[in-house]
Formats: C-alpha cells, sequence, structure tokens
C-alpha cells in the first residue's frame, strides 16, 4: 500500500495537477480520471486533488479551462464527421450499382444499432464518472466544513488571547505607576535622611539638644528647635 502524502502542496504540484486536468478535459476524457492520474504521481488521493482543483487551482487556469472545452468539442465533432463520413462512404459503396442491395440494405439498421449502443455506453460511464465524482465531492466538502469549524475555534482563541493580553498590559502599567511612585517616595526620604544626618554633624552638643526632628502629615521631617 502506498503511503499518501499529507504534506502542502507546493507550485510544482499544483501546476501537474493543472496540467493534466486540463489535458483530460481537452481529450473529452472525465476530471475524475485527470484527478486519479494526478494522485499516483504525487502520491496522494484523488479526493484530495479534486479538492485542490476545485477550491484553488481552477480559479487560476478559468481562460485554459474554456479553451480546453472549445478543443474537446472541435475534437468531439471532427470525429462524429469522420464517423458519419465513413458510415456514408459504405453505405453508398455497398448501394452503388453492380452490388447486393439487400445486403445494404441488411447493414444500414446494423450501423445504426451499432452508433446508438455506443451513445448509450459512453452516456453510462459518463454518469457514473459524475456520480463517483459527486461523492468525493461530498467528503470533500465535509472536509472543508471540518476545516471552517477548527478556523473559527481558532480565531475565537485568538480573540480571547488578545483580550488577556490587553488586560494584562493595563495591569503591567498599573503597577509601573505604582512602582514609580513608590520610588519617587523612597527617594524623597533618602535625601531627607541624609540632611538629617548632615544637620546632626554639624551643630554641638548644645544645638544637638536644641535641635530636634519630627515628621509631617505627609511625611516629611521638619527640623524643631526647642525654647
Amino acid at each position: 500500500m502506498v503511503a499518501q502524502r499529507q504534506d502542502a502542496w507546493t507550485e510544482e504540484d499544483d501546476l501537474i495537477l493543472a496540467e493534466v486536468t486540463l489535458r483530460h478535459i481537452r481529450e473529452g476524457s472525465t476530471q475524475l480520471a485527470a484527478f486519479e492520474e494526478v494522485g499516483q504521481r504525487l502520491g496522494r488521493t484523488p479526493a484530495a486533488c479534486g479538492f485542490r482543483w476545485n477550491s484553488l487551482v481552477r480559479k487560476k487556469y478559468e481562460s485554459a479551462i474554456q479553451i480546453a472545452k472549445a478543443q474537446r468539442n472541435q475534437l468531439k465533432a471532427r470525429s462524429k464527421k469522420r464517423t458519419s463520413t465513413a458510415e456514408s462512404d459504405r453505405v453508398q459503396e455497398l448501394s452503388a450499382p453492380g452490388t447486393n442491395q439487400e445486403l445494404a440494405q441488411e447493414m444500414t439498421p446494423e450501423l445504426d444499432v451499432r452508433t446508438e449502443v455506443t451513445e448509450q455506453a459512453e452516456s453510462t460511464l459518463t454518469y457514473d464518472d459524475v456520480i463517483r465524482f459527486l461523492r468525493q465531492q461530498k467528503e470533500s466538502y465535509k472536509k472543508m466544513r471540518q476545516v471552517d469549524q477548527l478556523l473559527n475555534q481558532k480565531e475565537e482563541e485568538i480573540k480571547k488571547l488578545r483580550e488577556e493580553n490587553e488586560q494584562v498590559k493595563k495591569e503591567l502599567e498599573s503597577i509601573q505607576k505604582e512602582y514609580d511612585m513608590m520610588n519617587e517616595d523612597y527617594q524623597a526620604l533618602m535625601r531627607i535622611m541624609d540632611r538629617a544626618r548632615k544637620l546632626a554633624f554639624l551643630g554641638d552638643d548644645e544645638q544637638e539638644e536644641r535641635i530636634s526632628f519630627k515628621m509631617d502629615k505627609n511625611g516629611n521631617l521638619e527640623r524643631v528647635e526647642k525654647g
């Protein structure tokens, strides 16, 4: 059993998919047959090739698809014309003077029946291919729905993460402001303590007894001289 690839599609893979599919359209084959051929060449499932074609690659080759369909119609018209001409020539040959008229009359219904059977067989094969392809498209559609649901879930998660990130930023800004305020208070307190130490060493014993400090309601030290 050949392992099926699960890696991402490359530009070369897309080019092979487009080339093979357009060739099948041009030759009058089915897209399902094209997807099976591409799957064998790339090591992928026909469903994966069909999904890739219809979801992305097809949009890039709309003009080429129309040209391929026109070429297919021309080939069909030429083929029918050649077949019709050959059958007509055969009947005329059998109906020519000197030939067996009864044989010609017998051959004409037989040729009509053969043509009708061939057209019915081609129509049956086409319908079977369409049914198979539609079934695969149904599975591909289910996978697309699952991917869409997964993307929606991821978008909701990303939205929540962004909201949480904004909340954390606000909290961080608030903490930073509080830290800045505390740091300013600390620096002010250190300056007061340093000034107090300097004043304590400048005076003599008597001045030391007459001078004291008290803290006001704002937390600042004030120099107070005793009477």
